[in-house]
């Protein structure tokens, strides 16, 4: 298991979390995108990829990382549900429940302020996320990257890569990568 710096913490995220969250995801793609895609690209991702589901907190499957302050220094979760992206078209199916059976979980969401990146944060989220959907009965983890998380995904052993142009609500195309990992 991944070991948080001292003083950081590990938690669920609240509804009373909802602003310092939005907050904390504007930050992220505003820090990091910049180095990954243009202008365009990065204003078109803070509009529909940078922006807080709620769901996933209501569900109770979206973790954040406090810092020693209790400033919120990174976010990330799972769902149970058929939503693989903020940003994806909203059709109704994105609230299906999947079957842990036949189906993977989600990695949705994730985000480092840019003055907390490379600090094993994203993989204390993506062990909570895997550990959590385990117990649900879920056997593989799937997820759509963007490039700024390409590397800790990799990382992390997921594999089975399959570029994507995410065309946004706004018709801006935003390269992405889907991937899986198998939970152990």
């Amino acid at each position: 298991m991944q070991k948080l710096p001292d003083g950081f913490r590990l938690r669920l995220a609240t509804v009373d979390d909802a602003e310092a969250l939005q907050k904390l995801i504007t930050a992220s793609v505003e820090a990091i995108f910049p180095a990954f895609y243009d202008a365009e690209q990065t204003a078109s991702g803070l509009q529909h990829i940078g922006v807080l589901d709620l769901a996933l907190v209501e569900d109770g499957t979206y973790f954040v990382v406090e810092a020693p302050d209790s400033s919120l220094a990174a976010c990330g979760g799972w769902s149970r549900r058929d939503k693989l992206f903020n940003g994806a078209q909203v059709t109704g199916a994105e609230a299906r429940l999947l079957d842990p059976a036949t189906e993977p979980a989600r990695v949705r969401a994730m985000f480092v302020h840019g003055d907390w990146t490379r600090r094993g944060l994203g993989t204390r989220i993506l062990e909570a996320c895997e550990d959590a959907a385990r117990a649900e009965g879920f056997t593989e983890l799937a997820l759509m990257a963007t490039l700024p998380g390409l590397q800790l995904y990799r990382t992390w052993g997921f594999t089975n890569e399959d570029p994507r142009d995410l065309v946004l609500p706004d018709g801006v195309v935003v390269p992405g990568v889907a991937m899986t990992r198998r939970i152990p």
